[in-house]
């Protein structure tokens, strides 16, 4: 899997969402499909306007996870995931320092896929789904320069009123972000366990803002 496909899966994740401030009270009312165009719109107008975000600037990319993405992502259901079965023996100590760590690898290295912003544009196809469903699947086209980018987002129907729904997976040309994240930590967690694991993820991140210094 190369690169620049990876760098889709955090530019997906990026247009998933929008700022806290932009949340209308009936935003728990709305369709997912209409939840996904929305926030997609705002966080690529937000993109645009932030000329930081556009250089580079993790700090304010950081930011912009932190406000904007956050909120609407099942952050915790998707470190589980990636995690695998090994998720169930971890302490809570273990799981926060995985869901830290986790975050920090999706902003640090697909920081520089954020400044790729310019002129695209989502494309919501029909979605498929019945009234009941509490888990649907939201596919998009991501259009702009070069061929468009199939962009599908897995939501869940979060329980409470007006808990609304939230993303808890994404999928770029056929690549699920959390399946891919998987088989990468399968590995580590059967060589070396979960702190092992951390630890593997807290030497790249360091690694990766090294670079980025560089």
């Amino acid at each position: 899997m190369n690169r620049r496909l990876l760098s889709h899966l955090f530019v997906g994740l990026a247009l998933s969402a929008s700022s806290l401030l932009a949340l209308p009270v009936s935003a728990a009312d709305e369709a997912p499909d209409v939840l996904i165009k929305r926030l997609s719109t705002d966080v690529l107008d937000s993109i645009k306007a932030d000329k930081t975000i556009q250089s580079g600037d993790v700090s304010q990319i950081v930011v912009l996870v932190d406000n904007k993405i956050m909120p609407n992502v099942n952050f915790p259901r998707m470190t589980a995931s990636a995690v695998g079965p090994a998720w169930r023996q971890a302490t809570p100590e273990q799981k926060k320092r995985l869901q830290d760590e986790f975050k920090i690898l999706l902003v640090r290295t697909y920081a520089g896929a954020l400044t790729q912003v310019s002129d695209q544009v989502i494309v919501v196809k029909p979605l498929r789904a019945a009234a009941e469903d509490k888990e649907v699947v939201v596919r998009t086209e991501v259009k702009g320069r070069g061929d468009p980018i199939q962009l599908d987002y897995k939501l869940e129907k979060t329980p409470g009123e007006g808990a609304g729904w939230k993303i808890y997976n994404l999928n770029v040309l056929g690549v699920w972000l959390v399946e891919t994240y998987r088989s990468q930590f399968a590995q580590e967690i059967n060589a070396k366990g979960l702190n092992g694991l951390i630890t593997t993820l807290v030497d790249r991140n360091k690694a990766n803002a090294s670079a980025k210094k560089g």
